[in-house]
């Protein structure tokens, strides 16, 4: 309880409740830009928590956007998010990267095919053999019922993967639940299927973790993991802690009149962390964390500086469920948009794990200010070089991934 008060101080965070009993909503505010959290922060011991946030209203409605054919809907597009990171590559059918995430998401294919149509992708459906949505154990049939939650979740790391891997084969593997029992299974049916990528947008405590790393260590595979969103307050999170995975950060991106026309700062939200379990790397050389420290290396994540993404929107009542355009943040835009500049570079064939980036540094553009909590060290201030918000940076081009 007090990591979490502890972040939600640190993100100028508001409870609302209503009366009679209604399950308060925690609204958090970043810059002028209020945003909730799609999947519940108390999650049990032994399961996962996705870390995709919407922007709201002030008491924590969606903000939808009714655009017009003639406009784009609000957020971040591709063409944005490939000029910040300077991904020219489109990637081939002949990478596939798979995404794992909890329950069932009824409407993928068809919310997919409104945001890639949109922002002029190519189409990537069943038919074409591009798009392939599977349950935990590899069927096409009997999916796990719908959360409206992880379905906004499977739709941003579908959306996100699409922008920057627009021919990359995608597969949706839906774990029955958020245990991490059953996604470990998905994990490891994502490879089973020939992944070359996965993408993990969630993530949860330490403690017996280890009987779960085998799922996320698939040699000649890139694994990334988002580091959380709350903050260096919350402490390490796995899978993200897992040596085999590029663990992703977190970053506020906005437009500048400079030669990159972008600028980058550590996410207030971004989680980081020394682990409590798993040794130090060989390949990690950060002094203060004799364990392993997460991140590796990161990308936009504030709902301030958004992504625009197509999906589910509860509405007030279940019954009022549609899909729509909402604009997202959190660390689980940030994982599966470095999972799409793998793609993007052909797949992982020669990826030893979390050390791919440690060996590519030209690639990567260095975040040097921002923090994510109140600390004396690099576990939570970004600074030249590697640091626990942001890790050794974000994208360059290709060349680090």
């Amino acid at each position: 309880m007090i990591n979490f008060i502890a972040s939600a101080i640190l993100s100028g965070a508001v409870v609302l409740g209503g009366g009679g009993g209604a399950m308060q909503k925690l609204v958090e505010r970043s810059g002028n830009v209020y945003h909730v959290a799609v999947c519940a922060r108390t999650n049990p011991a032994g399961t996962a928590r996705c870390h995709a946030h919407i922007v709201t209203d002030a008491q924590g409605n969606p903000l939808t956007n009714t655009r017009s054919p003639a406009t784009l809907p609000s957020g971040f597009s591709p063409a944005n998010l490939r000029s910040a990171y300077k991904i020219t590559a489109t990637g081939s059918p002949t990478t596939t990267v798979a995404i794992v995430d909890a329950y069932g998401y009824t409407n993928a294919e068809a919310d997919l095919a409104v945001y890639r149509s949109t922002f002029g992708l190519p189409p990537c459906t069943t038919a074409n053999g591009c798009f392939r949505k599977v349950t935990q154990t590899g069927m096409q049939s009997r999916y796990p019922a719908d959360d409206n939650g992880w379905s906004q979740e499977s739709a941003l790391d579908l959306d996100m993967v699409s922008a920057m891997c627009p021919n990359c084969k995608i597969i949706l593997v839906e774990a029955t639940n958020s245990s991490f029992t059953n996604l470990a299974t998905a994990a490891n049916e994502a490879a089973l299927l020939g992944a070359n990528v996965i993408s993990n947008s969630y993530g949860g405590g330490e403690v017996g973790s280890q009987s779960f790393d085998a799922a996320y260590t698939h040699a000649g595979v890139a694994v990334t993991a988002s580091t959380g969103d709350d903050s260096f307050a919350a402490g390490p999170q796995f899978p993200a802690t897992s040596p085999h995975v590029i663990a992703v950060g977190g970053t506020s991106l906005f437009q500048a009149a400079n030669a990159r026309g972008w600028t980058e700062s550590a996410w207030a939200g971004a989680g980081s962390g020394c682990s409590t379990v798993y040794p130090k790397p060989a390949w990690q050389h950060d002094i203060q964390c004799t364990k392993r420290m997460e991140a590796d290396v990161s990308a936009i994540a504030d709902p301030q500086t958004g992504v625009a993404v197509y999906c589910p929107n509860s509405g007030r009542s279940i019954s009022q469920t549609r899909s729509t355009w909402l604009v997202f943040g959190g660390t689980s835009v940030a994982a599966p948009l470095i999972g799409g500049v793998y793609g993007a570079n052909g797949g992982a064939s020669l990826v030893m794990y979390g050390s791919n980036p440690y060996n590519n540094l030209s690639g990567l553009f260095d975040v040097t200010t921002g923090s994510n909590g109140v600390c004396n060290s690099y576990f939570c201030n970004s600074g030249v070089g590697y640091d626990g918000p942001t890790g050794l940076g974000t994208p360059n081009g290709v060349s680090a991934f």
